[in-house]
């Protein structure tokens, strides 16, 4: 009887803070929100657009003209958000609009705290609610709330702000951007990651081609067949080809420079991106014999994490003809 293994699946989130420069316009745009002022920008064919284009949708022109506009408006259209995410202007329920300010000709799209959906209709009139802390972002506007709402639960804490000197105006701004999901692993990569739970490297190999794939992919990319017969590898392999990392970025968890390179493990027909450490950045090479370095039993999990790092063995490198194909 042949048992089925349910295949893992785990949520996972990719984010980074999306870092510009103003320029002029929203430059203006966004200090104006920090002393709780709306102001867009008069196009050539006359009409106010909220927030400000930095150029005219007509023409095509730098646009310059700004004009202030109220802080009411009316709800265009609408649509109502049940389960708000993290980092959305509300954590209660809400309803994302495109709202109209008195003097615009464009709308804008925020967030209404109607409470519920039969609170909120096209036509209906809104006021801005500010952001307890103005910081000079988009969220200074908090939300927008009707007319005739009361309102006096604290607003959400402030967008990250980047470094300016103490009342210098805004020229650069901060949006936090994450994508989150629930990944879903093939029966194939299931097996993979049990397996490094378990201090394993498992492969599949093509029963045509007889290609050693890892991490398994369900099938030969070549040939188009499945792999089914599955292969434990061993943690040791070469540098096929590295880039030595120089430039810090926003998360980064080693100090540069140091080495990221695709490793073939021995036995395998492609290679894996993983780090290269326990040895000088400069002194790697194509070529060079490695090992995996496993982090502690205890830290284990179905993850390819389990392995720290790759580092030297000291035996001599392999020849590139040995492994030129796999490039």
């Amino acid at each position: 009887m042949t048992v089925t293994e349910t295949p893992l699946a785990a949520p996972l989130n990719v984010g980074f803070d999306y870092t510009r420069s103003t320029g002029p316009v929203l430059g203006r745009f966004v200090n104006a929100l920090r002393e709780r002022r709306i102001e867009g920008i008069r196009g050539s064919d006359g009409r106010v657009h909220v927030p400000p284009v930095e150029y005219d949708p007509v023409t095509a022109e730098q646009l310059s003209e700004f004009v202030p506009v109220a802080e009411e408006g009316t709800v265009v259209s609408w649509s109502w958000c049940a389960e708000p995410l993290d980092g959305q202007p509300l954590s209660r329920p809400f309803a994302w609009a495109l709202v109209k300010l008195d003097g615009a000709d464009t709308a804008m799209l925020h967030a209404v705290d109607a409470g519920e959906p039969g609170n909120i209709h096209s036509g209906q009139r809104v006021r801005v609610r500010w952001a307890d802390d103005v910081v000079g972002h988009i969220r200074d506007i908090a939300y927008f709330r009707p007319l005739d709402a009361e309102d006096t639960a604290p607003t959400e804490p402030a967008p990250p702000v980047a470094d300016r000197e103490e009342g210098a105006p805004v020229s650069v701004i901060i949006t936090p951007v994450h994508l989150k999901y629930q990944h879903s692993a093939s029966p194939e990569e299931s097996r993979y990651l049990r397996g490094l739970a378990e201090g394993k490297l498992i492969g599949q190999r093509c029963p045509k081609c007889e290609k050693v794939y890892i991490p398994p992919r369900g099938a030969c990319p070549t040939d188009g067949v499945p792999t089914t017969d599955e292969v434990e590898l061993p943690d040791t392999g070469i540098v096929t080809t590295f880039c030595i990392v120089n430039v810090p970025f926003l998360g980064q968890r080693l100090k540069p420079p140091y080495v990221a390179a695709y490793i073939l493990l021995d036995g395998a027909d492609i290679a894996f991106l993983h780090l290269v450490l326990g040895c000088d950045a400069q002194d790697v090479k194509m070529g060079m014999r490695v090992r995996a370095a496993w982090k502690p039993r205890e830290e284990w999990w179905t993850s390819l994490e389990n392995i720290d790092h790759f580092e030297p063995t000291g035996e001599p490198d392999a020849a590139y003809e040995t492994f030129a194909h796999h490039l």
